[in-house]
């Protein structure tokens, strides 16, 4: 069989809002971010776990009001002033006056404030005690784990941004055995281009089998 020759026609990936696939797992998060400018006090905290798509949500957030996205470790308060802001993974870590100021920001005209994190704002850290109980009245959107629906769309979104198009069974025995997490679906699909690639053959079942399979046997070497 010829090689197939897919690296030149790979698109590259985006966090435009007409990709992000919607499911039951993630529609009430994505209507709360829709509402913009409408937030309580303009704050609006996006949390879930890791590799659920807070991160395309929120930038692509950004990108359509126009928002600033600060630096999480240092933001520039001065550039948010009238702004839309969007400051990720705030649970890791954000300084607690740069936050409080943001926060009081927010719901002047112009202005918004999107909070993304893996928990709620309850459980962030805060030494001030003004922080403090802002966080614990902050509204909160919530993103779950991504269902089937969610995960098949992503994953064919990833294979299209590839410029392959595997066999329906190949969807149907990932979702059944794959971690469910959108990093997770997009190294799998990475390594399905790769080994196709290298052995010559197409995507198929047999192969996210083997892919799988041999995941799963170096979890019980190293386990």
């Amino acid at each position: 069989m010829a090689r197939q020759l897919r690296l030149s026609l790979r698109r590259p990936p985006t966090y435009a809002r007409d990709d992000l696939i919607v499911g039951e797992s993630n529609a009430a998060a994505a209507a709360a971010v829709d509402a913009w400018p409408a937030w309580h006090g303009g704050c609006l905290a996006l949390f879930g776990p890791e590799g659920v798509g807070k991160t395309h949500l929120a930038q692509a957030w950004a990108t359509t009001v126009q928002a600033v996205v600060l630096d999480r470790a240092a933001p520039d308060i001065a550039l948010a002033a009238g702004r839309p802001v969007l400051l990720e993974d705030v649970d890791r870590g954000a300084p607690d006056e740069a936050l409080f100021h943001l926060i009081n920001m927010a719901g002047h005209a112009g202005g918004g404030l999107l909070l993304t994190a893996r928990a709620a704002p309850a459980a962030w850290t805060a030494t001030l005690p003004d922080l403090r109980s802002r966080l614990n009245a902050m509204p909160v959107a919530e993103i779950e784990e991504p269902d089937d629906a969610i995960l098949e769309g992503v994953l064919r979104k990833l294979f299209r941004e590839r410029s392959i198009r595997p066999p329906q069974d190949v969807y149907q025995y990932l979702l059944r055995r794959m971690e469910r997490s959108i990093p997770r679906a997009r190294e799998i699909v990475r390594r399905l281009d790769e080994a196709a690639d290298d052995e010559q053959r197409p995507v198929s079942r047999a192969l996210a089998k083997q892919i799988l399979e041999g995941d799963m046997e170096n979890l019980d070497l190293f386990g």
